[in-house]
């Protein structure tokens, strides 16, 4: 059958953006060209859609609750995903750092300048990061499903304070933020946060973090200090929850105890399982998908919450791996790691577990 005139021209329109790009023998190369050109196109629709008409304000928000569903996403992949382990407190962790950059910019410094955002944002962060720390301490003295049964308590202990607490609002909530969230601001801590946990991952201590996800015994036989792992890594996907927080509490200008319960948790962890486990290309995908779900879903009305908690049970049954489950772009990791896979050949599933042991405790034996 023949194509029709639009798919031609967009055929031939796709193919001449292509063939820059895409040459014999260099794929892996043409990958990284075609990603970061991608990149600095989505930079640009984000620093100046706005200034040049191309994006409304509807659009605006859109990009900006997906930006933020990718922070929340790509760190609970880290605990979930990458170190095996289950948490669904993210919700309690983005309420800390949504009222703690909050009580900052309207309590503490009503009248900051431009350099409050940042401030904010890094102060919601570094809170939620100390309550991180606080669940973590006496959780990971365990093992088995403790951690998410903690969580899940710290998350309605977080709701059930927020709620009986009159100096940050009550049950009423808090206003009188500034709109300090922008989709610039949102573009640049997205890439900063989606940078940051592929570095971790890519690093001698995220080959630590997955000997705990492949076998934690044989981990900590092999001497990876499994508890102290977990504490940075827990730590740490609180704070970028924290920053997401932040960012959400300066784009909305009202939070109240309500947005942050176990039904906002529950959003994290379809995001999470949508795009795959032991992704951060499957982060991204889960986190916009699921932001263009809620929208495409909004005239059901409440309808809508039913369907997509049960988008999280038709998963786990039919595709518990989720998209892209335990697998990545090639240009996003490192030369290093992909010379290790090639040399290990058809053995390299069966080792793959042993090899991040070895190569978190630094044994080259």
């Amino acid at each position: 059958m023949r194509a029709s005139p639009l798919l031609q021209v967009l055929r031939a329109w796709t193919g001449r953006i292509q063939r820059p790009f895409l040459r014999a023998g260099d794929s892996l190369a043409a990958q990284r060209r075609l990603g970061l050109v991608l990149l600095g196109l989505l930079a640009a629709l984000c620093f100046l859609g706005a200034p040049l008409g191309l994006l409304d304000d509807y659009q605006q928000l859109l990009f900006m609750y997906a930006g933020i569903n990718v922070i929340l996403c790509v760190s609970l992949n880290l605990v979930n995903g990458y170190m095996g382990e289950f948490s669904i407190g993210h919700a309690g962790f983005m309420a800390v750092g949504a009222y703690a950059s909050s009580l900052l910019t309207v309590r503490a410094l009503p009248e900051g300048g431009a350099w409050l955002g940042p401030v904010a944002v890094l102060a919601g962060g570094v809170a939620a990061a100390i309550a991180g720390l606080v669940i973590a301490v006496p959780s990971f003295r365990t093992r088995g499903d403790y951690l998410a049964i903690v969580t899940l308590a710290f998350t309605m202990i977080v709701k059930s304070g927020l709620e009986n607490l009159e100096w940050v609002g009550g049950g009423r909530g808090l206003a009188g933020m500034r709109k300090l969230t922008t989709l610039p601001w949102v573009f640049a801590w997205t890439v900063l946060a989606v940078a940051a946990v592929r570095n971790i991952i890519y690093s001698r201590f995220g080959r630590a973090i997955q000997a705990i996800r492949e076998d934690e015994l044989a981990g900590l036989l092999s001497g990876v200090e499994t508890r102290r792992v977990k504490l940075i890594a827990f730590t740490v996907s609180a704070f970028l929850a924290g920053t997401a927080g932040a960012l959400y509490a300066h784009l909305v200008l009202f939070i109240t105890p309500r947005g942050f319960d176990l039904l906002k948790s529950t959003d994290v962890l379809i995001m999470v399982y949508l795009g795959g486990i032991g992704s951060i290309l499957g982060s991204v995908l889960g986190a916009t998908i699921y932001t263009a779900l809620l929208e495409l879903l909004r005239p059901l009305g409440v309808w809508r919450m039913v369907c997509l908690p049960l988008l999280l049970v038709l998963l786990m049954i039919f595709r518990p791996q989720g998209i892209l489950g335990l697998r990545e772009l090639p240009w996003l990791v490192p030369r290093r790691d992909r010379d290790a896979v090639r040399r290990r050949g058809p053995r390299g599933s069966d080792e793959q577990g042993r090899s991040s042991v070895s190569d978190a405790t630094g044994d080259s034996t």
